[in-house]
Formats: C-alpha cells, structure tokens, sequence
C-alpha cells in the first residue's frame, strides 16, 4: 500500500509537477523530451539485452525505421499522427523480422551483424530518394495533432506524449519479466544450455524479444520524426542514437526497469545543462570518464550504488 501511494505521488510529480515548474522555459523543457526519447530507446535497448541476453548496436536501425516509417505515412499517404507513430513501430518490426538470421549469432559477432542491418538500413534511406527525399531528407513533417481541443503539438503537448509512451513501455517491460516467459529468458541469460535441456525454445524467445524491443525503439523513432519536424538518413540512423542510450543504461542499470529511464535523465541533462557549458567541445569525454569509473565502482549502475550506500549505512547504524 505505501509504495503504490509512493508510486501515485512520482507520476503526479512528473505528470503535473515537471509542466508547472519548467513548462515556461521552452529550452529546458526540450531538453527533459530528449532526455525520455534516449529514455525510451534505453529502455528497449535494455529489454533485448537483460531479458534477451543480447547486446545490440544495431538499434538505430529501428529508431530510422520507425521515424521514416511514421512520416511517409502521414505526409504522403494522410496517415494521423499518433496512428502513423504506431505503424513506425510495426514498421521497425518488419525491419527486426529480416534481422532474425543473426539470431543464431552470440556475443560481438550478434552486435557487428545488427550494426551492419543499421549501416544497410541507412543506405537504402539515402538511395530511395522517391520515397523518403534521399540524402536531402524530409522537411516539414506534420506535428502532433490538436484533441479535445487541447494541442499535443506544444513543448508540455510532447512531454506528455512521449512520457506515456515511454512508462507504457516500462509496464510492458515489467510484465514481460514478471511473466513464465520472463523468467524462462532470465534464466536463459545464465545458462543457454541449461534452459535448452528442459525444453525451452531460446531461439523464439529470443526472436520475440528482439521484435518487442523494435517496436518500442520504432515507436519512440516516430514520435521524435514528428517532434522535430525534419528527417535524413544520416540523422534518423546516426550511431548517436546507440551509444547514448547504452550509456544511459549502464549507468542507470540495465537489469531494473527504472535504471534505464533515470540514467538517461540524468546523463542527458547534467551533460547539456552543466558539462557542455564548462566544455563546449569534447564535452562527451567527460561522460565516458564517468561511465567508466561507474562500471568499475557499481556495475549495477545508479541504483546498485544506492543499494551498497544503503547497506553501508545500516551496517555502521
């Protein structure tokens, strides 16, 4: 009962509290949108290498798709928005459904296969020029729609969008791990073989998981190609769109739910408000430094550290 009050208190916090203190300052208020698409992508970034075991460099192959995939549709083919950042995950699906070979990779070689998909993926953007506007890109993507006379096209619009969508994400990651399946992949992370000798299909779990994990990213893709309003192949697939959110993962902690969202609030935030300002340039080193000596101090991330400050604390009480 009083974590469900403490849980009710944090989304009030976030849902009303974050538009009432900063929604009049526009700046920080794009900035707390980028930091819950990296959230977003995180999070699905983590599913697929918690739950599935596989460590992926790839997904911005699913981020372009889904972005392209939502804005083709809703400029060429009068597809609604919201609709239209649905399809960009269907769409990153089909992208993941041609990914499936490398399934039967393991460890570096299943990660430079899939970064190789997303190489693949951003070619074909640059060369079907009659269809997503070639190395030019796309302009003037339409912008979230107004309902109920209320218009998601603004910065507190988008906020509340793509937090939705990103806490729904995390329900669904929870329920994944709570379920027979969840538990069947976790045990899979620590022993292939073993789970195989009792009958479980890794390869299908494994193909589910990599399918779950493409929406998600293709869905968050969508959203930030309406957000922006622009799209080209080289923004839409960059490699930036992978090593942030692991970045982010690691340090929040990529084997809890929570550990992702938090970490890329927290490194996207002190780097663009604090860091970049004391270093305009080369500022990211500051970044691997930190993630570095986190790796070393708390594999487990953020939350792993407050764990261990936690038990340090009673033990000397």
């Amino acid at each position: 009962m009083k974590s469900n009050k403490l849980l009710i208190a944090v989304l009030a916090l976030v849902y009303v509290g974050v538009p009432l203190l900063l929604g009049a300052n526009a700046y920080v208020m794009s900035l707390v949108i980028a930091s819950l698409v990296i959230g977003g992508i995180a999070l699905s970034w983590a599913l697929l290498g918690n739950l599935g075991g596989m460590v992926s460099f790839g997904h911005a192959a699913f981020f372009g798709v889904g972005a392209y995939t939502s804005a083709v549709l809703s400029m060429q083919h009068g597809v609604p928005v919201f609709a239209g950042i649905l399809l960009g995950g269907v769409g990153a699906v089909v992208a993941a459904l041609v990914m499936l070979p490398v399934l039967r990779l393991r460890g570096p070689y299943f990660a430079l296969a899939i970064l190789a998909y997303a190489h693949i993926f951003r070619i074909l953007a640059t060369e079907w020029q009659s269809v997503t506007g070639g190395s030019g890109g796309i302009a003037s993507i339409p912008r979230l729609p107004t309902l109920f006379g209320y218009d998601f096209a603004s910065k507190t619009g988008n906020y509340l969008v793509i937090l939705t969508i990103v806490l729904v994400f995390a329900l669904v990651y929870d329920m994944i791990r709570r379920s027979p399946h969840g538990l069947a992949l976790r045990a899979m992370h620590d022993s292939e073989d073993a789970t195989r000798v009792v009958g479980v299909n890794n390869t299908l779990l494994k193909g589910l998981m990599l399918l779950v994990s493409a929406f998600m990213c293709g869905v968050v893709g969508a959203f930030n190609a309406h957000y922006i309003n622009f799209l080209e192949p080289d923004y839409a697939f960059s490699a930036g769109w992978v090593t942030i959110p692991i970045v982010a993962a690691i340090f929040g902690g990529y084997r809890t739910i929570t550990g992702p969202l938090v970490g890329a609030v927290v490194v996207y935030l002190v780097d663009q408000l604090f860091v970049k300002n004391l270093m305009p340039t080369g500022h990211q080193l500051v970044l691997g430094v930190v993630l570095v000596a986190m790796i070393i101090s708390s594999p487990d991330g953020l939350f792993g550290l407050a764990r261990k400050f936690m038990r340090k604390k009673d033990a000397t009480a």
